[in-house]
Parts: C-alpha cells; structure tokens; sequence
C-alpha cells in the first residue's frame, strides 16, 4: 500500500495520505516530497487539495511508537534525519507555487495539525474529527519552525491557548476564528467545497511561488536557522 497516493481531477490535484492514521516517520516524509515532485511536473495543475482515505484520520502527527523505538536504540541519526526531512516537507508546503488546500477528514493532532497549517486553505468537516497540539501532554516541545508557520494560520490569543491545554478544536469553532474556510456537514460536502474552491485558481505558477517566498521569507529563515539549533543537541524529545 503505498503511503501517499494522488490523482489529477480536471486542473487540481487531489493528494491523498494513505496510510490509515497518516503518522508521520522517513518513509512518510519520503513519500510526501516525492509526491509533490510529481505533481510540479504536470503544467496543467493549478492546485492541491491534501486529502486523507482513513474514515476517521486525517492525521495523527509523529508516529510516536516509530520515534521511541528509534530513541531506545540510541538511533539519534535517524530521529535528526527525520526531523530534518519533516521541515523539508513544511517547507515545501509553505512555498510551493500553487494554492495547498487541507481538507479535513478527521483528527489533525499535533504534526497532522501542523501540516495543514502550512497548507494555504483549510476545510474540516464538522461531523467527524478534532484539531489539537497534545504537545504538552506527551512531552515533546515545538521547533521554533513549527510555532513560526501555526502562527500564519491560527489567531495567537487560540493558538496559545491550545498549545498550553492541548485542548480539542471542533470545526465549528475552527471556522468561527478563521482557522479553516468552512466547517462542512460531512466527507460529501467537504470534498465538494474544497474542490469547487481548488478550481478557482488558475494563478500562474511564478507569481505565487513569489508571493509565497515574500510572505513566508521569516518562517523559512526560522526553519532553516533556528531549528537546527534544537535538533542537532535533540533538544525536542525530552
């Protein structure tokens, strides 16, 4: 089963994760980034919605089991490895020349939440699902990249709030501070709105690139400056 899955539908492409709770590990981020490769080389695409084919996930975030294992056997190469190719990922998303468009299936907790706020738009149906950073509760600090790019996309008064608590968001109080576009009634209508949105964009590639590049120019710095300092000591798994 391949982890990451996509089709082109008309002018967007609908990238879908595949891999029940979508955790995130090397092999994750190795099919992210391939999978956005090829989406750049198709001319015809003007937009990614970023889907999930798990009924009750969208994403789970780090896959913690993958992560203590490589921390008991003293494998910190690869936790840095992983680490790194997971910001390569953010990075991506942040800059990639088209509009990226989340839609929320189901749970988005920590990473999972993280990743769609990279993403440009979001959508979450409002049936099914919560968005949290159960960050606190499970020990495992943010990146000063992480915090950089969440704050593009959630109003701080909430997004601390929910960082401090870890507290569970509802779509509904999701579209009430803008957080996502649209609380939809359930996976029917989430899939039409996010679609119907992706294909008013036909936005030449090099203008959004740039705009994107002007726009997140601080956060990228972070991620590339910052978080090194953090990951090189391991100074996120405590």
């Amino acid at each position: 089963m391949s982890i990451v899955i996509w089709e082109k539908k008309d002018t967007v492409a609908v990238l879908t994760m595949n891999n029940r709770e979508n955790r995130m590990n090397l092999d994750y981020a190795d099919a992210m980034i391939q999978a956005l490769d090829e989406i750049l080389e198709d001319k015809g695409i003007f937009a990614i919605v970023i889907a999930s084919s798990d009924e009750k996930n969208w994403s789970q975030g780090i896959d913690l089991p993958w992560l203590m294992e490589r921390r008991a056997a003293e494998d910190f190469q690869a936790i840095r490895k992983f680490l790194y190719r997971m910001n390569e990922v953010f990075k991506r998303l942040l800059l990639y020349p088209m509009p990226v468009i989340a839609a929320i299936n189901g749970h988005a907790f920590g990473n999972g939440a993280l990743l769609s706020c990279t993403c440009d738009f979001r959508f979450m149906r409002s049936d099914k699902g919560f968005f949290c950073f159960p960050e606190v509760d499970v020990s495992i600090p943010f990146l000063p990249g992480m915090i950089a790019f969440a704050r593009k996309a959630i109003p701080e008064h909430m997004y601390q709030e929910m960082v401090y608590t870890g507290r569970r968001c509802t779509a509904a109080e999701l579209e009430t501070h803008h957080v996502i576009r649209k609380a939809c009634r359930d996976q029917e209508d989430l899939m039409k709105e996010a679609m119907e949105f992706a294909r008013t964009f036909e936005k030449k590639r090099g203008i959004f690139g740039e705009l994107k590049k002007r726009m997140y120019k601080s956060v990228v710095a972070t991620l590339d400056k910052e978080d090194p300092e953090f990951i090189e000591p391991l100074n996120i798994v405590i």
